[in-house]
């Protein structure tokens, strides 16, 4: 059976937010989950989106969602799974491994 593609959006700017120290870029960590999420379920269609907030955004809801982290309710970089937040600052692989497993991603290792 042939999973749907799954967008992952990766929120973040160019310098590492104040709370992350020692923590990888956004755009390192953008570069790194995809590297590891195209390893561990190769067989799967995932579609990667960074978006600089520090950036003009035409899409409403990722320019809502840079508003957001603007305003300090959330901290980058921040990983969605299909508009659920999987998480924020500092990124782990567990949670995001365990919500594409969720919608059914089966890894191959």
């Amino acid at each position: 059976m042939i999973q749907q593609a799954i967008t992952i959006e990766i929120y973040g700017a160019d310098i590492v937010c104040a709370s992350c120290v020692n923590a990888p870029s956004s755009k390192d960590t953008y570069e790194w989950l995809q590297a590891a999420i195209d390893r561990k379920f190769p067989n799967h269609q995932v579609i990667f989106t960074y978006i600089n907030i520090e950036k003009p955004i035409e899409n409403e809801k990722q320019q809502d969602i840079a508003n957001r982290i603007a305003e300090d309710e959330f901290f980058y970089p921040l990983v969605m799974i299909n508009e659920e937040v999987i998480g924020e600052g500092y990124i782990q692989l567990k949670p995001v491994y365990a919500a594409l497993e969720k919608y059914g991603y089966v890894s191959t290792n």
